[in-house]
């Protein structure tokens, strides 16, 4: 009986959207149009609320942050996706800088005090946070919208640096 050689499995990805526009996500799906045949064979999409209906939440080799950090429940969330994924990358002006969400950091107290209602509301925290400022980031990819060219170049030092490690683990040879 042949012996199958040990594989390496595909690195699980996700993509999760906080206080933004949603720019970087639609660069994102535009990149999966230009790079898929390619990065299909390297990743699995678990979790991306834009592509999928059904999500995971489980372990992540990757997970890519958009967004700035402007309620409770998102801390807890992002606190619980940095715990599950190997690594995280920060994503565009909001997630890296707070800006453009984090205005509201630098209104005067008359601005502070018209917005107030509003706050309390919706539940925000009192200061929009960057996602650095909440977790540990790996990498950044700034821009309002991202940059194409630095995501793919970040995207995917990370999944042959990744896919490296797990073919060490499993004593697999990596080619290429």
């Amino acid at each position: 009986m042949a012996q199958t050689e040990p594989q390496i499995r595909k690195l699980k990805v996700a993509w999760f959207s906080f206080s933004c526009c949603e720019d970087n996500v639609i660069v994102f799906s535009e990149l999966l149009n230009d790079h898929w045949l390619e990065w299909k064979k390297l990743i699995e999409i678990t979790n991306a609320r834009v592509l999928r209906t059904k999500n995971v939440m489980e372990n992540f080799d990757i997970a890519f942050i958009e967004g700035a950090i402007a309620s409770p429940k998102h801390v807890e969330k992002l606190t619980e996706v940095r715990k599950l994924a190997n690594k995280l990358v920060a994503v565009g002006a909001c997630a890296c800088t707070g800006m453009p969400s984090s205005q509201r950091n630098f209104f005067n107290p008359e601005q502070k005090a018209n917005i107030q209602p509003l706050v309390d509301k919706f539940g925000s925290l009192p200061k929009v946070l960057k996602v650095s400022e909440v977790v540990k980031v790996d990498a950044e990819v700034p821009g309002c919208p991202m940059d194409p060219n630095d995501f793919v170049t970040k995207a995917t030092a990370l999944i042959l640096a990744r896919r490296d490690e797990l073919a060490k683990e499993a004593g697999v040879p990596v080619i290429g």
